[in-house]
């Protein structure tokens, strides 16, 4: 899909900070919608998906990170790009955002460059990923489309965060993944100082899994990686 075909919706209350970033980004070739309220952001999404969300967090009517849980609860939306743009910059703000299924983060103020080279960067992510329906690996079947996962046991309640890193897991089965590259591609941005984030999703995502959570290996000051299990 070429840049001009795609279409960003921007919700943000403050006018003129909309109107940088839409002119900013129609400068660049993307079509853009721009929405001070939730309620008019979720009637736009009944005519049209987007390829990529602007989100605010602070909003008159409903806060973005409520937004943004809704909008990964969605089948529809669920795999829709989204950048966080915020005021706040407390590291709790950015893990809770990170953790519903944010894809990036901007702080105000930011620069117009920074905004178009996160969201072409996040595009190109977006778009290199192979759609796929359906991942199996022992007895763990990812449905992609429903976006769920069933084992031996019955379906696994994920979260967003840990169903992306259980589908990287097995879309890179028998690689050792280091934990670097994980946080980078599954919260989309280095969280130096913070394992510990990766190491509990981990831990959850096992428990979940139940007897299937042991095909999760750990590679002593390493990463992880998911493998078979030699008898």
């Amino acid at each position: 899909m070429r840049w001009e075909d795609m279409m960003i919706y921007i919700v943000e209350d403050d006018k003129n900070i909309q109107e940088i970033e839409s002119f900013a980004l129609k400068n660049s070739g993307y079509e853009v919608r721009g929405f001070e309220y939730a309620k008019d952001f979720y009637a736009a999404l009944d005519e049209q998906i987007p390829d990529l969300v602007l989100l605010d967090i602070m909003l008159p009517d409903e806060d973005g990170l409520q937004i943004l849980k809704k909008l990964r609860l969605n089948h529809k939306t669920v795999l829709v790009p989204v950048i966080m743009v915020t005021a706040k910059t407390t590291e709790l703000d950015k893990v809770k955002g990170l953790d519903l299924g944010a894809d990036d983060y901007l702080s105000k103020p930011f620069g117009v460059m920074e905004l178009i080279s996160r969201v072409k960067a996040l595009l190109r992510r977006s778009a290199s990923i192979q759609k796929k329906e359906e991942y199996e690996f022992e007895d763990i079947i990812l449905n992609d489309s429903k976006h769920e996962v069933h084992t031996a046991q019955g379906k696994c309640d994920l979260t967003y965060k840990e169903y992306e890193l259980l589908k990287y897991l097995i879309m890179n089965e028998g690689i050792v993944l280091t934990r670097d590259r994980l946080m980078e591609e599954i919260w989309g941005m280095d969280f130096t100082g913070e394992s510990r984030t990766l190491d509990m999703h981990i831990k959850t995502l096992r428990q979940k899994l139940g007897p299937s959570g042991k095909l999760i290996q750990t590679v002593r000051n390493v990463g992880y990686s998911l493998n078979h299990i030699r008898d």
